[in-house]
C-alpha cells in the first residue's frame, strides 16, 4: 500500500469514528427524551442533524477520492464500499433520532401517560446493537456482527406488542389518543433503529469477509 493511500485510509478511519460519536450521542439524547420530553432538547437534536448530513458528504468526498487516485483493491476497497454505505445507515439513524424527539416533544404537556416498559426495553436493545455494530466495525467482528443481525427479530416482536398493546390503549382512554399516537410513531421509529444498525452489522460482515449477508437471514448466526 502506497504511503499516500494509507494516509487517505487514515483519514476515511478518523472522518467515519467521527460521525459515529455524534450519531450515537444524537440518538442516545433522542431516546433518553422520550422518557423525559423537553422541546428545548428536541431543537438540539435538530439542529445538530445538519452537522451529520455535513460529515456524510465529507465521507462520501473521501471516499470518491480514494476510488479515483488510489484504485484500491481486495481488503482496501472493500473497507471505502463498506464505509460509504455505514455513513449513509449513520445519516439516516439521525433523521429517525430526529423524528422520535419530535414524538417526544409532542408529549410535553400532553395526559399524563406512562412510557411502556416495553418501549423501554426495545429502546435499551437498539441503542446496544448500535453501539455493538460500531465496535464490530471498529474491531473487524463479523462473530459480534452476526450476533446484531440477530438481535433484529427481538425488537420487530417488541414493536408489534408495544403497537398492539397502544391500540388496546386508545381503545379504552379515547382522551389519550394524541399521546398514545406519538408513542406508537416513537415505537416506529426505534424499530427502525435496529433496522439501520442490523444494516450496519451486515456491512461488517461484508468488510470482513466478503460475503454479501442482506437479505439472507439463515447466515447471521454462523
Amino acid at each position: 500500500m502506497s504511503s499516500h493511500l494509507t494516509r487517505d485510509m487514515q483519514s476515511l478511519h478518523q472522518h467515519i469514528m467521527a460521525m459515529c460519536t455524534v450519531v450515537e450521542d444524537v440518538v442516545h439524547r433522542a431516546v433518553d427524551e422520550l422518557g423525559r420530553p423537553d422541546v428545548a432538547v428536541s431543537r438540539e437534536i435538530v439542529d445538530r442533524d445538519d452537522e451529520i448530513d455535513q460529515w456524510d458528504v465529507r465521507i462520501e468526498e473521501v471516499c470518491l477520492k480514494i476510488l479515483a487516485l488510489h484504485a484500491p483493491l481486495a481488503d482496501n476497497l472493500r473497507r471505502v464500499a463498506a464505509v460509504m454505505k455505514i455513513a449513509w445507515e449513520l445519516e439516516r439513524m439521525a433523521d429517525v433520532a430526529v423524528h422520535i424527539a419530535e414524538r417526544a416533544a409532542g408529549l410535553v404537556g400532553a395526559p399524563d401517560i406512562h412510557l411502556p416498559e416495553k418501549l423501554h426495553e426495545m429502546a435499551r436493545i437498539a441503542l446496544s446493537m448500535l453501539r455493538s455494530s460500531l465496535e464490530a466495525f471498529v474491531a473487524k467482528d463479523s462473530r459480534l456482527a452476526r450476533e446484531v443481525c440477530a438481535q433484529d427479530d427481538v425488537v420487530d416482536a417488541l414493536n408489534r406488542e408495544i403497537i398492539g398493546d397502544l391500540v388496546q390503549l386508545m381503545k379504552r382512554s379515547p382522551e389519550l389518543v394524541e399521546p398514545a399516537m406519538h408513542l406508537f410513531s416513537a415505537s416506529r421509529h426505534v424499530e427502525r433503529l435496529a433496522d439501520h444498525a442490523t444494516n450496519i452489522a451486515e456491512d461488517v460482515v461484508y468488510l470482513v469477509e466478503g460475503e454479501i449477508i442482506r437479505h439472507r437471514a439463515e447466515f447471521w448466526q454462523r
